[in-house]
């Protein structure tokens, strides 16, 4: 299936469907071991963000552009029955957006290394040391963006150079070959406000734990966390709802496959 020229993947046969969404610097593909252990069970849907995909370059979407979307795809691969979504990195903050302003639509979540992204909690309970980490990362992306944007083709050569650098720096599991700055204006919509921005972003603190049975999955090995210990204490305490800590990076799913897809199929069955 093909939404407005990005390739939409349906596989497995189930009646629940899940609804997969990566962040940066990946595509789809980040959810192979994942859809091949599930596939059986459940109606698996995947795609790579739009602007990601380097073989169908497009657009940057804006925060209300990419909810119209994954609505879109929603709609089309389960129009009446409410889906699960399966989160990771930007796709936990474009999903939670979805999650917020469709609640009819999400049955339950999982959601795996990004949590209340724009919280005050979150902000406190980071050291300067972590804070200077995550901007001087995070500009860094957000500059190759616009250097690409305004400097077109000359421009985009060094852009790349500069996102395949510090993918390689945070070690992203993702083929080096397949990343491209096209993959960062989420950051540059975050730290210059560009598409929109982020500010009008529904409040995740305040409004997903307690919405829905969530499954939030982190790594502990990072220099610091997405999430906040009310985030935690919040799914925790919801009916139904999971925390889940493995001795990984980020990409959980890529460093444990087996034993992130043990665990989600455990959870979805329970619940």
């Amino acid at each position: 299936m093909n939404l407005h020229g990005v390739d939409i993947q349906v596989e497995g046969n189930g009646t629940e469907t899940l609804v997969m969404l990566h962040g940066w610097p990946d595509t789809l593909a980040l959810w192979n071991d994942t859809v091949e252990a599930l596939s059986d069970t459940y109606q698996c849907v995947r795609f790579t963000l739009p602007a990601f995909d380097a073989q169908a370059p497009m657009q940057a979407k804006s925060l209300v552009e990419m909810v119209s979307f994954i609505h879109e795809v929603v709609s089309a691969v389960s129009p009446h029955k409410p889906v699960t979504l399966v989160l990771h990195d930007w796709g936990c903050i474009f999903g939670y957006e979805y999650a917020a302003l469709h609640p009819a639509r999400v049955k339950r979540m999982v959601a795996v290394d990004v949590g209340d992204h724009n919280s005050h909690a979150l902000l406190s309970s980071w050291t300067a040391k972590a804070k200077w980490g995550v901007f001087s990362y995070q500009i860094w992306l957000a500059v190759a963006w616009q250097i690409a944007r305004w400097f077109k083709s000359p421009g985009k050569s060094v852009a790349n150079r500069m996102t395949r650098y510090m993918a390689k720096a945070l070690r992203c599991p993702s083929p080096l070959a397949d990343m491209h700055s096209g993959m960062n204006s989420p950051y540059a919509m975050k730290w210059m406000g560009s598409l929109g921005g982020f500010d009008k972003a529904a409040n995740v603190l305040e409004r997903l734990p307690s919405a829905r049975p969530m499954l939030y999955v982190y790594g502990r090995r990072k220099p610091f966390m997405f999430h906040s210990p009310e985030w935690l204490e919040k799914i925790a305490a919801h009916p139904g709802s999971r925390v889940e800590e493995f001795d990984t990076g980020h990409w959980v799913m890529s460093a444990k496959p087996e034993l992130f897809t043990a665990l989600l199929q455990e959870w979805l069955a329970a619940t």
